[in-house]
């Protein structure tokens, strides 16, 4: 792994000694230096580096001030000569900060901190990659007439709950399943993403929605109420599906 870098500082010595150091460190390679930070903005805006060895004392444009047009994924160590502005280096991106004159084993023990950073962001980059989601069921298994009965979830309209039983109506089936459980079972059995409670009694799968009429969800000649309490959720659940407007 190597980290692509950029040298910016108004004095042409302490640029050439960054360069000599960047060139001996086989983990850098060097993009470009540039006297001026109005010189890199528009380079760095288009393509920009891993890393960015930045002076703060310059003419036009001060590394602080430079330092907050960055892109974020630009990661910063600052080069100077002066330790006041050493606070202020550290409410950017700024991984490290050098005071001048720097000596070559100050300068890679810097460059060293900003590679294990990086590191540790592939890591996590990798971690999140190598994890995969959990597949969601396509089905379920619910006890009906002293039976376990199969249901395709993609076939669930909505679910009505009684007491301690459940009605499961499925589409194109005339009768609905009867099932000896609660709702809240039944909720934590289906998955959020598809389907969504709307009323104490009644839940339903948000693919199936096709009318809204006055808060009550039509399902064939069967209306599905909305209630207060289940109001807010439902409608943020249909506007982030982009299914409906996000109102009334």
């Amino acid at each position: 792994m190597k980290l692509t870098c950029t040298i910016i500082d108004d004095e042409p010595l302490a640029v050439s000694l960054l360069e000599t150091y960047v060139l001996k460190t086989p983990f850098l390679e060097l993009r470009g230096t540039y006297n001026s930070a109005i010189n890199a903005l528009s380079d760095l805006s288009i393509a920009p580096v891993d890393l960015l060895f930045l002076d703060i004392q310059m003419p036009e444009l001060n590394g602080i001030e430079f330092s907050r047009l960055l892109p974020e994924n630009i990661r910063i160590i600052f080069t100077t000569a002066f330790e006041q502005y050493a606070l202020d280096s550290y409410k950017v991106n700024a991984l490290d900060y050098l005071l001048k004159p720097i000596s070559y084993p100050d300068f890679l023990k810097s460059a060293q901190k900003a590679m294990q950073w990086y590191e540790m962001l592939h890591q996590k980059e990798q971690t999140k990659v190598s994890v995969p989601e959990k597949a969601e069921p396509e089905s379920i298994f619910v006890k009906a007439d002293r039976k376990l009965i199969q249901i395709e979830l993609n076939k669930i309209l909505y679910i009505e709950g009684l007491k301690d039983y459940v009605k499961i109506y499925i589409e194109g089936e005339s009768h609905p399943v009867l099932s000896l459980m609660s709702m809240k079972s039944m909720e934590e059995m289906l998955p959020e993403s598809r389907f969504i409670r709307v009323h104490r009694s009644f839940i339903v799968q948000s693919e199936k929605i096709k009318v809204i009429d006055r808060n009550r969800i039509v399902f064939g000649k069967e209306y599905i109420p909305i209630s207060d309490s289940y109001k807010d959720k439902f409608v943020e659940f249909l506007s982030r599906r982009s299914l409906f407007p996000n109102k009334e």
